[in-house]
C-alpha cells in the first residue's frame, strides 16, 4: 500500500528539514539538521518530534514570530512511499518522490534520536 510523505525545509531558529510520513492517520515526524541523504552511505540524525495533522502534507508559509516553530516552511520534496516493515526500533520504506527515491531506513538510537539513511541497492 502506498502512503504519502512530505519533506519540508524549515527556516527557523535553526534551519532544518522535516520528514513527515503518513502513518496511523497522522504524519509521524522527524527533524533533520542536515539535508536528507540522496545517496547510500550517508547517514543523518533524525529527531522524532510530535505527530502532525495530515493537513501539513501541503503546508507552506510563514509561522509568525512568537508561535511554536516560527519561521518559513517550504515543501522540499513530496510523493508516496511504500512501508516495508515497522517496529519500535526500525522503519523500512521506499520513497517515490520528486527529489528522493529508493529504499530508506530509520533506526532508533536513544530517546527521540533516530538515524536516517538510504539503503544500498543489491545488484543481481
Amino acid at each position: 500500500m502506498n502512503y504519502r510523505f512530505v519533506i519540508q525545509f524549515h527556516r527557523a531558529t535553526r534551519d532544518h528539514w522535516d520528514l513527515r510520513l503518513e502513518m496511523d492517520g497522522v504524519l509521524k515526524s522527524w527533524a533533520l539538521p542536515k539535508e536528507p541523504p540522496s545517496t547510500a552511505g550517508v547517514r543523518r540524525l533524525a529527531v522524532q518530534v510530535e505527530d502532525h495533522d495530515l493537513s501539513y502534507l501541503g503546508f507552506e508559509g510563514v509561522i509568525p514570530e512568537g508561535e511554536y516553530g516560527a519561521g518559513t516552511v517550504e515543501v522540499w520534496d513530496r510523493g508516496t512511499y511504500t512501508l516495508e516493515s515497522r517496529s519500535e526500533r526500525e522503519v523500512k520504506f521506499t520513497l517515490n518522490g520528486v527529489r528522493l527515491s529508493g529504499g530508506y531506513v530509520l533506526l532508533k538510537l536513544q530517546g527521540r534520536n533516530w538515524l536516517l539513511f538510504k539503503r544500498r541497492m543489491c545488484k543481481s
